[in-house]
């Protein structure tokens, strides 16, 4: 018998209670931070109207929220097919992946919101580093940090070519800078700017050391391939 196998799974059990707990107060803390514009998006969301709710960031943000439990859903089903097929670290597979979906999508869904001159107005551009940062204030930055945190979050979890800091910082800057030309190109009524480039890509890199713990550092033999029987005694 492991006696040190047995010893170390109490506080590795705690440890994780603990941290889903956290989790969930700050969850819920958040939630009870923003409940009111919530709600006020609430009836036109669940009506199903289109104006009123995708085009806003308070009905973008409610609808990701209610479509949470599909989320985890869907991992759990792509967990289970992949167990059943003797897939190699299953649930982390599914999980990052639909992290990486659920997480990023409505951010970068809001950031192609068009403004009130879409498709009149010129596409602007701005190349100075460091101009735009001192006018986004807290929210702009904070909101900036996320747009691409759980793509930086869960690509090196999901991928062990993404597993370097450095590489899930280009990854971010690369993904951003998209998102700034397709801003430009689509004339949105928005500025395609350098400075939102270099947040993304840092909230990014971010996100990415705090999933540290659970990278994916070695590449395994094609992770969603049944494990090949064991060949028999001879």
């Amino acid at each position: 018998m492991n006696h040190n196998a047995s010893l170390t799974a109490p506080p590795r059990r705690t440890r994780r209670a603990v941290l889903l707990g956290l989790a969930v107060l700050a969850v819920a803390s958040a939630l009870f931070a923003v409940r009111r514009p919530l709600m006020m998006s609430a009836p036109t969301c669940l009506a199903g109207r289109w104006h009123g709710c995708l085009d806003t960031f308070n009905g973008v943000v409610f609808v990701t929220l209610v479509t949470l439990p599909l989320a985890v859903l869907v991992a759990w089903a792509l967990a289970r097919r992949r167990r059943a097929a003797g897939a190699a670290s299953a649930w982390r597979s599914s999980l990052a992946e639909v992290g990486m979906v659920h997480g990023t999508v409505p951010f970068v869904w809001m950031t192609m919101m068009p403004g009130g001159g879409a498709g009149t107005v010129p596409g602007r551009v701005s190349l100075v580093p460091l101009r735009d940062l001192l006018t986004m204030g807290p929210v702009g930055t904070v909101g900036n940090l996320l747009v691409l945190a759980a793509l930086g979050f869960f690509a090196p979890v999901r991928f062990a070519a993404l597993a370097s800091v450095p590489r899930v910082l280009a990854l971010g800057a690369g993904c951003s800078a998209l998102i700034e030309t397709a801003q430009y190109v689509l004339r949105l009524d928005r500025v395609s700017s350098v400075d939102d480039v270099l947040v993304n890509a840092a909230g990014a890199a971010l996100a990415a050391l705090a999933s540290r713990r659970w990278w994916r550092t070695t590449v395994e033999a094609p992770a969603d391939r049944p494990r090949p029987a064991p060949a028999p005694a001879g």
